[in-house]
């Protein structure tokens, strides 16, 4: 997967939860955990374009690692939802499927980053 496929990805993960939020009633429950939800969801996409974006391969690193913690908190939100029983799991299914999925991603992306980092170190 290219970085331009993956920025896709995120983005479209974002607007599913998006719209996944605004078709829930409205409760102040579901209000707050909808909340972090939106803002984990929509993290894990700003911050793959700015770790595309950056500055060093650590910088490089320490932002792939936000991106795998924010999809893996979105996946924490999402079971919260269920468990609580303010949604319905199969509404939730494919948007804690495909949060799964970008963890698994920034977590490889992170460790071959890091590998990577740590031959260049040893060669020099």
């Amino acid at each position: 997967m290219d970085k331009a496929e993956l920025k896709r990805r995120t983005q479209k993960f974002a607007v599913e939860i998006i719209k996944f939020i605004e078709s829930q009633p409205n409760s102040r429950t579901l209000a707050v955990l909808s909340n972090q939800l939106l803002r984990s969801s929509t993290s894990i996409g700003a911050n793959y374009r700015s770790a595309c974006k950056g500055k060093s391969t650590a910088d490089f690193i320490n932002k792939i690692i936000i991106c795998e913690e924010e999809a893996d908190e979105s996946i924490y939100w999402l079971d919260l939802l269920i468990e609580a029983e303010l949604v319905t799991e199969s509404k939730v299914l494919p948007l804690r499927k495909e949060a799964n999925e970008l963890t698994a991603i920034f977590t490889a992306i992170g460790k071959t980053a890091k590998e990577n980092q740590k031959s260049k170190i040893l060669k020099n």
